[in-house]
């Protein structure tokens, strides 16, 4: 189940954010609230965002408004190449609040987020196959939060 794609603005308002490297260019925000059900099956509402990304004049000729409602879905796509060579790791898909990247064997998986005007369009996702290094990250977190403070328990 998804909601609409919904056109976001920035706190001033603004539908369009231009690009701080060439101000020909920019992108809107569009967000929609979607269905997740985990591996334990309960499912939860989450938010997802995709950049629309254009030359600022053909985005500003749209008429794009702040919480216009737009056919189409919001997908994600993962893949072991980067998409953008020169930032690759802003893409990295990373195990929550593990801090591991998902992979496949050695491979790096990218993740991002994209809209479709294909309403029926879906996910193409990757399988990771580091779980025992995800699964090790999160077992020394909470054994590290369910150690007592020593410093409350000194005289």
């Amino acid at each position: 189940m998804k909601s609409k794609v919904k056109v976001t603005a920035d706190k001033a308002g603004n539908v369009i954010s231009v690009s701080k490297n060439n101000p020909e260019w920019g992108h809107i925000r569009v967000e929609q609230t979607r269905m997740v059900v985990n591996d334990k099956g309960f499912a939860t509402a989450t938010r997802v965002s995709a950049l629309i990304p254009g030359k600022v004049e053909e985005l500003a000729a749209f008429g794009f408004t702040a919480g216009q409602e737009l056919g189409g879905t919001i997908f994600i796509k993962e893949q072991t190449n980067p998409f953008n060579t020169e930032t690759p790791e802003r893409d990295l898909k990373v195990a929550c609040t593990s801090g591991v990247i998902c992979k496949i064997g050695d491979q790096a998986i990218y993740r991002k987020n994209f809209y479709s005007e294909n309403p029926e369009k879906l996910d193409e996702t990757v399988e990771h196959t580091n779980k025992d290094e995800i699964t090790a990250a999160y077992e020394a977190v909470r054994s590290t939060a369910m150690q007592p403070n020593t410093a409350e328990f000194s005289v």
